[in-house]
Formats: structure tokens, sequence, C-alpha cells
């Protein structure tokens, strides 16, 4: 497998400096028109994107447009941070390639983004002038093989010594393996006893030096996204002080503050994408001839395109709120549960979108070098990454409920009624949520119910969006789609289901032995 490797060697690009300078509407215009460019006109990313890696040519010219400087602070030389430019250059970047918007949201989201809130100021010049003068790349590195979506757990360890910190273990699945110049690291302190400290600390490690090189003992055939590299990492590094992350209060708050701007980050990916499903589309449809007349004039055809249509105004409501509260002057701390909502819907949808195109297509979509297929392969790991879908529901059945228990009420219309992510929604469902809740329900319950609360609170923030001058048609249209997946999922949760798994199930189960002769 062949990965292009940063580098930073050789005169920085007077042209790549020019590009940060730039009026917003033309330089994301010229982003736009980089990538038409090289992913469609000089290159075929049909082509490309079975491939493992990315050349050196067509990410030095994308590159060239210096788009991480929207995350580097102005007074480093970038354009300053703002979220709504962040978000529109992800979903540019993800109408073309999902692999590429999901390399430049691991570049600003987790890393130059809490680099910039964290970090200390005596390291940012050089940090931040390597990224914008000379392209440089760079990851976080917090999963283990043994502790996934267990992170508290984590088994790397740092030992202070008089002028650094020693850092040793294994990390795996952080995107742009043996690509990044920079990482940042999450390890817990020894204790004198042996152990591992409760707390987490973050370390920015320079790959380029001998002593900080992480390292790669596996390069995973990751099964989709083939342009990022992923794999096992083995750490032994030595950072120097001046590297370390200084949290505000403690580091598993600033873990969290970091994850939830990231999730709060998704629907930046999510929109381009699943605007490309939309275009694709109805492209399809209005030319494909299906019984003497086009796919487009079909009642159920129509529905799925409506669907399409509801998704990619969704994620636009999500991309306005995500902009109004994940700056990095804000401390996120506090807000997992509408980081959660946007994540888990966003991925939802993205994947339903892609899932939607291939059915559309056909046979011919399921190849690899086809768009739908291609798509419906890649957006299926941002349902597992930074928190599986299935936990995060939980996690916002469990917040919600312990809401509702504070308040005192167990009637869900009543509580949506007063709930700030729901007020608006909570009359557009009244009939659909006349529900009592158990606050007692098992883990599986609280799965379905966190999948409710999500599409009510996605409900809620289509509707500010109407009220921010949206066009009304999409919003209706958005309204009734939400309407009957909410209808849907009340159903399922109020739906008694307590069969567990048999497991000698092989015992007297073999169809075979009942036929008859």
């Amino acid at each position: 497998m062949q990965y292009f490797q940063n580098t930073t060697s050789g005169k920085s690009d007077s042209s790549v400096e020019a590009a940060v300078f730039l009026p917003y509407e033309k330089f994301i215009q010229n982003f736009k028109d980089t990538l038409k460019r090289v992913f469609r006109e000089e290159n075929d990313i049909d082509t490309m994107s079975i491939n493992r890696g990315i050349s050196h040519d067509v990410l030095d010219q994308i590159m060239k447009c210096n788009p991480l400087s929207v995350s580097i602070p102005i007074e480093h030389g970038g354009r300053g941070g703002n979220v709504a430019e962040s978000l529109q250059l992800l979903s540019a970047a993800s109408y073309e390639s999902l692999a590429l918007s999901l390399t430049l949201g691991i570049n600003s989201a987790l890393f130059l983004q809490p680099f910039a809130k964290y970090g200390q100021d005596a390291l940012k010049p050089e940090v931040f002038g390597r990224f914008l003068k000379h392209q440089n790349m760079g990851g976080l590195m917090i999963t283990e093989p043994d502790f996934g979506s267990d992170a508290l757990n984590m088994q790397t360890s740092f030992a202070e010594q008089s002028n650094h910190y020693h850092l040793k273990g294994t990390k795996h699945w952080a995107g742009l393996t043996g690509q990044a110049d920079y990482w940042l690291l999450t390890a817990r302190k020894q204790t004198d006893q042996g152990g591992l400290q409760r707390d987490i600390d973050f370390f920015v490690c320079d790959n380029t030096q001998p002593e900080q090189k992480i390292v790669v003992d596996e390069r995973f055939d990751n099964l989709g996204l083939y342009q990022i590299p992923y794999g096992r990492n083995i750490i032994d590094v030595k950072i120097p002080k001046v590297q370390r992350l200084i949290p505000q209060t403690n580091g598993v708050k600033m873990m969290l503050d970091l994850l939830h701007r990231s999730r709060l980050h998704f629907p930046g990916m999510g929109l381009g994408f699943v605007k490309r499903m939309l275009d694709e589309a109805i492209a399809h449809c209005q030319h494909r001839l299906v019984g003497g007349r086009s796919l487009f004039s079909y009642d159920q055809v129509q529905q799925h395109l409506a669907r399409l249509q509801a998704n990619f105004t969704i994620l636009s409501a999500f991309s306005k709120h995500s902009s109004g509260v994940a700056g990095i002057e804000n401390d996120l701390t506090a807000l997992g549960l509408e980081a959660n909502i946007i994540k888990t819907v966003t991925t939802d949808l993205m994947q339903e979108s892609a899932q939607t195109l291939l059915t559309l297509v056909g046979a011919k979509g399921y190849k690899l070098n086809h768009i739908s297929g291609r798509a419906t392969v890649d957006s299926r790991p941002f349902m597992i990454f930074e928190g599986s879908n299935d936990i995060l529901y939980a996690q916002i059945g469990e917040a919600v409920v312990k809401l509702m228990k504070s308040a005192k009420e167990n009637a869900l219309h009543l509580y949506l009624e007063s709930y700030r992510l729901t007020e608006y929604a909570s009359k557009y469902v009244k009939d659909l949520i006349n529900i009592d809740i158990d606050l007692q329900m098992p883990q599986r319950k609280l799965v379905e119910f966190g999948r409710v609360i999500s599409r009510v609170a996605s409900m809620d923030m289509v509707i500010k969006l109407s009220d921010a001058g949206f066009r009304n048609d999409l919003v209706d249209g958005a309204i009734s789609i939400l309407r009957q997946e909410i209808s849907t999922l009340v159903g399922h949760f109020t739906f008694h289901q307590p069969t567990l798994v048999v497991e000698d199930y092989e015992l007297n189960s073999d169809w075979n032995k009942l036929a008859i002769v």
C-alpha cells in the first residue's frame, strides 16, 4: 500500500500563503473549483477512490488552497476559526470526496481547534506556521486495542521527567496513521504505586522529530475510505513539556469539550455528502427509463427523493445550529446531549442517503468504483467512530430520563414542551408522543427512546431554520418525513420486546430432521 507522506522540507509557497487572505467567497469558490478540476477533469475520482492513499500531485493542488487556514487563529496567520466557514469547507469537500472531507475534519476538529484552545502559546507560532506554509497535517490518537468506547480506562501512560514526558502505549484506528506530521496523544499519568491516575492528559507529538517518532506497527486494510490510512501505532516517545495541552479544569472535561465540538462539525461533512446523493439520484431518475417512462415519475421513487431532500434540509438545520455554538470560545463540556443528537442523526442520514441512491441506481451501483456503492461503504464508519450510534442513543435516552426525573414529569409531550431542544417541535408531534415514560426502562429501550428524542430535536432545528428564512416547501417536506419517522420510532419504543438470545440455539433446531421424506 502506498500512502502520501507530508514533508516540511523546502521553501514555503507564496501562492499557498496568499490563499489565506482571499475574501471568503473567493476562497471557498477557489477551493470548489480546485476539487472539481482534480477529481473530475484531470483525474477520475471513481478510479482514484478504489486505490489506497492519495497521490502527491492531487493532495498538493488541494492543499495549495490552504483549506486548514479556516481553523487557525488570525493572530497566527489563519482565517480565524469561524465555525460557519469550517462547516462550509467540509461540505464542499464531501460533495466531491467524503474521504477528503474527513481528512480535513480530522485536522481541524481533532487537532487544530483543540490545539488553538489548549496549546501553550510558546508552541503555537511554529505549529501553525508549518500548517500554513508547509501544508503539515495533524490527527488525534485516543482509541486503544482493548479500550475502544471505554476511553477513560486507556492504558497509554506517561511519566514526568526533568524536561520532558515519556509516553508509552498502543493506539489504533487513528485516521491519517503514518501520514500526519503532528498528533494529539492521550495518556494517563503513572502513580507512585505503579497504577494510572483517573484523569487524562493531551500532548502534541511532532512526528518529524526522532524522539517523538511514532512507529506504525500495522496498516489496516480498511473496508472503505481508502484514501485515509489507518493502523496500529506503538507509542514510545519523549515529549517536551511545552507540548502538553493545558486544561481549563481537568483533562476529562477537556476531552469532552473536544469531542462535543468535533461531533457538532459532523453536519459539515454530512451536508455536502447528502447533497451529492440527492443530485445524483435526481439526475439518474430523470434520465433512466423504466416501462417507457422515467423513474422520476414513479410514486415510490418520489418518496425516496423526498426523503433525500428532507435529509438535506435536516443537515442544513444542524449546520446552522452548530455554527452558533461550536466556536472554541465556548465551553462545550455540558453540551453532550445536542452534540450526540447531531452526530447520530447526521451519520444515520448519511448512510440512509447512500443506501437510497444505491436502491435507485440498481445493479450498476453495486460496484466499488460507482459513487453509490462507494458512498455506502464510505459513510458506514461514520456511525461507529467518535462513539457508536447505539451507545450515543442510549446516552441521549439516559440524559433525558434524568432530566424528566429532576422535573418530576413522566408525560413525554409535557416535558418536551418545556425543553429548549424540543419546545418548538413539540406541538407538531403532540399526538405522536402523548405517552407516559417508565423512567426505569432497560437499555434497549433507552436506545429506542434516544432515537425518538433525536428526531424531535431534529424537527425543532428545522423549524428554527424556517424562522431564519429557509425555503418553506423544503421545511414542510422535512417536517412531514420526520413526523412519519417519529411515529414509527414511537411504535417501536412502546412495543414490549423482552426477547433474549438463546445461547444453545443449535439444540433441536435442525429443520432437516423434521423434513418429510
